[in-house]
């Protein structure tokens, strides 16, 4: 029986009512910038960056959903003749739940435009062309037609019309603007940038086909996010304030914290001569859902990064608390800084 309110609480979760729908999120803002915004493609510190993630939520039940992400992204075409270049990126994650493992996969190919605007501030526009498909074994689900009047009988006819795998395409589309400005010291620099992204996700509004006849379409998913960097001057503190804000339908979700980073060892973000290490401890808070705290290690071009949502809404009864285990893996070619690259755009 306790495995077959699991079953009917994910169903009610995973198959989209009207106004209800939302999508797989992750709690690691840093860590997963195309999910932010298409924009955001090749819009980093660096060259080349791969980042893996995993999230488990909601253990106490049964390891509810299990979400894997992998994305990998870059510019291309740069050069000191040219103030733009294109970033390209591939963004693929599977989410897994409950005992009948509904599961959705997508892959995402991620095209942006990257213009240096001004010598402290660059903007960038991208779309995002792929396709997700959704499956599951569902012979696993029981119903209350199966009751034989003591248990629920799996022998017994459910009268149920099975739920179709079936694949749909995906659009997105976003925009991004990032002002900074760096203070140059002999053995270490300090950075201030402020970066704000807009994300529009299932442009197309792709219809849910779980079931013939099926006419409910997905609804568009808006996201917009304001990321910053401050390096407290003549110390090896960092800051960085955060805001996220989602909406799909009805639902909406705000997101907010900060890391506070320590700087082991300072990086000279100009010249590269020297790398960055660090240790951050920060605490974000989604709103009615959970706290949550998180770890960060920066070691040069790596980063790992660890969270745990703390559930402090009223599903608590259900998920005693428990909320999201989470952990990121970065490897970021950096391009010496934040500032560096700006000497390819000239």
């Amino acid at each position: 029986m306790k495995q077959t309110i699991y079953a009917l609480v994910l169903l009610t979760i995973l198959i989209p009512a009207r106004g209800r729908a939302q999508d797989v999120h992750f709690s690691q803002v840093y860590e997963t910038p195309l999910m932010i915004s298409p924009a955001n493609t090749g819009f980093y510190n660096g060259y080349f960056r791969a980042i893996a993630n995993y999230r488990n939520q909601w253990a106490s039940m049964n390891k509810a959903f299990q979400t894997t992400c992998i994305s990998l992204d870059g510019g291309v075409f740069r050069s000191k003749k040219r103030p733009a270049f294109l970033g390209l990126g591939l963004l693929v994650f599977n989410d897994r739940a409950g005992v009948a493992k509904m599961s959705r996969t997508e892959a995402v190919l991620n095209v942006s435009g990257v213009i240096k605007a001004s010598k402290k501030s660059i903007i960038s526009a991208g779309v995002g062309l792929g396709t997700a498909s959704y499956n599951g074994d569902y012979s696993k689900l029981m119903y209350e037609s199966q009751f034989n009047g003591n248990y629920l009988d799996p022998t017994v006819g459910s009268g149920e019309i099975p739920y179709r795998q079936y694949t749909h395409v995906e659009l997105s589309a976003g925009l991004a603007y990032e002002f900074s400005t760096v203070k140059r010291d002999p053995d270490h620099d300090d950075v201030m940038s402020f970066k704000i992204a807009f994300g529009a996700y299932h442009l197309n509004r792709p219809v849910q086909d779980y079931g013939a006849g099926s006419a409910y379409r997905l609804p568009v998913r808006w996201t917009g996010a304001i990321t910053s960097v401050l390096d407290i001057e003549d110390t090896r503190f960092t800051v960085t304030p955060t805001l996220v804000y989602n909406r799909q339908a009805s639902n909406q979700e705000f997101l907010l914290g900060s890391y506070i980073k320590y700087r082991v060892s300072s990086g000279t973000k100009v010249t590269g001569a020297k790398t960055q290490n660090a240790i951050g401890f920060g605490l974000f808070y989604r709103r009615k859902d959970a706290l949550i705290p998180q770890l960060i290690f920066d070691l040069g071009d790596y980063s790992i990064a660890m969270s745990y949502d703390v559930n402090v809404s009223p599903y608590t009864a259900a998920s005693r608390g428990l909320g999201g285990f989470e952990i990121a893996l970065r490897f970021n070619n950096l391009a010496a800084s934040l500032f560096d690259t700006r000497k390819e755009y000239k």
